[in-house]
């Protein structure tokens, strides 16, 4: 029960701002009880009064008044169900929207540690088992406690005696909860991961069905999802076999109580102590008490699979993103684009060595700063480093003079277009993916910038033109066409400070050509940081900065590096160019 606490404590402040529907949910299942109360007791009386004498007057008075309290509690009992839902499936939406915030703040090494699937089925089925826990959770207890008490209550004010005797089998159905809750709680907790291992499974499969075609593993996936798939299966019935063994159990136990409330019933009646109706009333009351009683241990039952879920979704909570909105920032101001880095140095967490070691190199308004050399080398960490999804565990970096922790989160990234490797591409239409990189954009500034990026001719040659849907695994355009779209995404932002992060992978010589144009007019009058291998536009960079084993080795023009002779020319290589007729040599970087 310490994991029910400890889940319960985190959790139930989420239900601040509902906790007044929660008590009106509460008294609707108080008068809910108090309905069903009354009606079996008008039942007796109609028992007594009509049924046993034949009498239509007696009928009609009770009978109106069970009507009437049938009504009330269908009403009731309506409005209390529809209340619970809608209470309930605030408090998911809210936990969920919490939750998915919170992931979206935390660092990229995150995610390089859980599997896509396995978040995404945290931030579903786990969420959920919360609410059955805290929202469902306590007005099944209150439900279910209420209505134990008025049926023993009036169990009780029948016959007092036969009621002590039938209360003692009670105890019996929370004892069996407790004896399965562990056994419980370990299946659902090895469901929940299976879960999470089937959606990581075919999220994965799917998005990668070119390499499973072309490589013949459709047998491969397969036998994955099925290992998965019998690890859900088996942890799924292992806990359906507890569930079920526990309500066979209170099964037999509730047809002992009642066997022996109609055993002394009928001894009671023949000794003429006790009416017909009093003994169907105090049947009925009893057979109303032990549901209640049964659904309380029950509800033990699922309060330990919640926890399940609760460990999981902590794991997430507890998860601290790397950086914070400092507690003191400066105001906002004009950013001109000066980038500077002294002395950075910054190791993963969890790494054994550093990834850069006293970097120290600065990036004017206007100037292209390309770095390369050799993978690995800790050039892509430069980009994560400026745009703060991590902070230097030395130095410092500055934008127009000031650390980068004394700014605003969201107003540093404003002042930053980040063109990362991966074509970044959103399930929506080419306006929508466009628009992204200023919200709020007129048409004519997404035809603008479509038109600089050279892509305004190819979407208006679609059907649907700019409104023509795509996705990240889209066959309508080229790898080209995509990259494109986002070097227009990235012109749209018009930050001071632009990043472009290996801009030719994955394209070939021709769509690399393509797009260097558009990468012109996009680096024009920013400050420029391009981590590449391709160095066809080195001879346009004011510098180029080598970085090897995370040092910054050789910086200079690409004349200078090329007669210093250094590691830049090692990672280049001689490749004959015609010019004017004659075969000369031309560096580029092999790869």
């Amino acid at each position: 029960m310490r994991e029910v606490r400890e889940a319960f404590r985190r959790f139930w402040p989420l239900t601040r701002g509902d906790r007044k529907w929660l008590l009106a949910i509460i008294g609707c299942v108080v008068v809910s009880a108090l309905a069903e109360t009354a009606s079996i007791l008008l039942f007796a009386e109609l028992t007594d009064n009509a049924l046993k004498s034949g009498s239509l007057d007696a009928f009609w008075s009770p009978a109106g008044a069970w009507l009437a309290v049938a009504a009330l509690g269908a009403l009731v009992g309506y409005l209390g169900n529809s209340l619970a839902t809608w209470t309930a499936e605030r408090f998911v939406l809210r936990l969920r929207a919490g939750v998915f915030r919170h992931v979206q703040d935390l660092p990229p090494h995150f995610f390089q540690k859980h599997r896509q699937g396995d978040l995404v089925e945290r931030l579903t089925g786990d969420v959920e088992a919360i609410e059955q826990m805290v929202v469902s959770g306590v007005v099944g207890t209150v439900s279910a406690a209420f209505s134990a008490v008025f049926y023993a209550a009036a169990a009780f004010w029948l016959r007092w005696d036969l009621a002590l005797v039938t209360f003692v089998l009670a105890p019996l159905f929370l004892l069996a909860a407790r004896r399965f809750s562990g056994r419980v709680r370990e299946a659902s907790q090895d469901e929940r991961v299976a879960d999470g291992a089937i959606t990581s499974v075919v999220e994965e499969s799917l998005g990668n069905v070119v390499l499973t075609q072309a490589y013949n593993r459709q047998g491969d996936e397969a036998g994955r999802l099925d290992r998965e798939a019998r690890a859900w299966m088996k942890a799924s019935v292992r806990g359906a076999r507890l569930s079920e063994m526990y309500e066979q159990f209170v099964e037999v136990v509730e047809t002992v109580c009642v066997l022996t409330v109609i055993g002394l019933g009928v001894w009671e009646i023949s000794a003429d102590r006790m009416t017909l109706g009093r003994l169907l009333a105090f049947a009925a009351f009893i057979g109303y008490l032990y549901p209640p009683v049964r659904n309380l241990g029950q509800l033990g039952l699922t309060l330990t699979a919640a926890t399940a879920g609760a460990q999981r979704l902590n794991e997430i909570l507890d998860a601290q993103p790397s950086v914070a909105d400092p507690t003191a920032p400066v105001r906002a101001w004009p950013v001109r684009g000066w980038v500077g880095f002294h002395g950075v140095s910054f190791r993963y967490p969890g790494a054994t060595r550093e990834s850069l070691a006293d970097v120290t190199f600065t990036a004017s308004p206007g100037e292209l700063v390309i770095i390369t050399g050799a993978s690995g080398a800790g050039k892509s960490t430069l980009s994560k480093l400026l745009t703060r999804f991590y902070d230097p565990s030395a130095g410092v970096i500055t934008l127009d003079g000031v650390p980068l922790p004394d700014v605003p989160l969201d107003f540093l990234r404003e002042q930053i277009a980040l063109l990362p490797q991966e074509t970044l591409i959103l399930n929506g239409t080419i306006r929508e993916n466009i628009e992204c990189g200023r919200p709020g954009a007129t048409d004519a500034d997404i035809e603008r910038v479509a038109r600089s990026a050279a892509a305004h001719a190819f979407i208006t040659a679609l059907p649907e033109g700019y409104d023509t849907r795509i996705t990240p695994v889209t066959a309508t355009l080229s790898g080209g066409q995509l990259k494109r779209i986002t070097i227009a995404r990235a012109m749209l932002r018009a930050a001071p400070v632009l990043i472009l992060d290996e801009p030719t992978a994955g394209l070939d010589s021709v769509a690399a050509r393509q797009i260097v144009q558009p990468l012109r007019r996009l680096m024009s009058s920013r400050t420029t940081i391009m981590i590449t291998h391709d160095l066809s536009l080195a001879p346009d960079a004011d510098r180029i900065l080598v970085v090897d084993e995370g040092r910054l080795v050789e910086a200079g023009s690409h004349a200078e590096l090329v007669a210093r002779g250094g590691m830049y020319t090692r990672l280049a290589g001689p490749v004959p160019r015609v010019l004017e007729g004659r075969v000369e040599d031309t560096l580029v970087l092999r790869v």
